[in-house]
């Protein structure tokens, strides 16, 4: 499983524009899209990154228009990101070559097999949601000393 996936990401991620946005910026646009408005902090959290790499993605989306970056008016201390219209725009142009192989790859699957997609697909996104962590390793003995 986790070779189909990478796998098709790889694909995917060919499939983009030369001079599309990044994978970071448009997974931050992306987040923004479905998600609405949300501070750095929760959007970081969410994509599983640290805000601070997230810092200078932040800044060029802002600077090129694509994101708004406003006060809280709960907490003045925090900012809040919001997508703008020329955000929306540039996710869609970036989305749509790869949106169009997709297309032309799936009408080679059967009707049964683009719904088995469909279903794979929701349970990926509950996978790479989900909190489930590794339990921490356990405790190696000390080491015995010899007589």
């Amino acid at each position: 499983m986790r070779q189909g996936v990478v796998r098709l990401a790889r694909r995917l991620s060919a499939e983009r524009p030369a001079e599309g946005l990044s994978l970071n910026k448009s997974s931050v646009l992306a987040h923004l899209r479905r998600n609405g408005p949300m501070s750095a902090g929760a959007l970081a959290a969410a994509d599983h990154q640290q805000p601070q790499s997230l810092t200078r993605v932040f800044a060029e989306l802002e600077r090129d228009g694509l994101i708004s970056r406003t006060r809280d008016e709960h907490d003045g201390r925090q900012r809040v990101l919001e997508l703008t219209e020329a955000g929306r725009d540039a996710l869609a142009e970036d989305m749509a070559r790869r949106d169009a192989w997709l297309d032309v790859a799936l009408a080679d699957l059967t009707e049964t097999e683009r719904q088995v997609l469909l279903l794979a697909a929701r349970l990926l996104r509950r996978l790479a949601d989900s909190p489930a962590e590794l339990p921490a390793p356990a405790p190696r003995p000390a080491p015995r000393s010899s007589p």
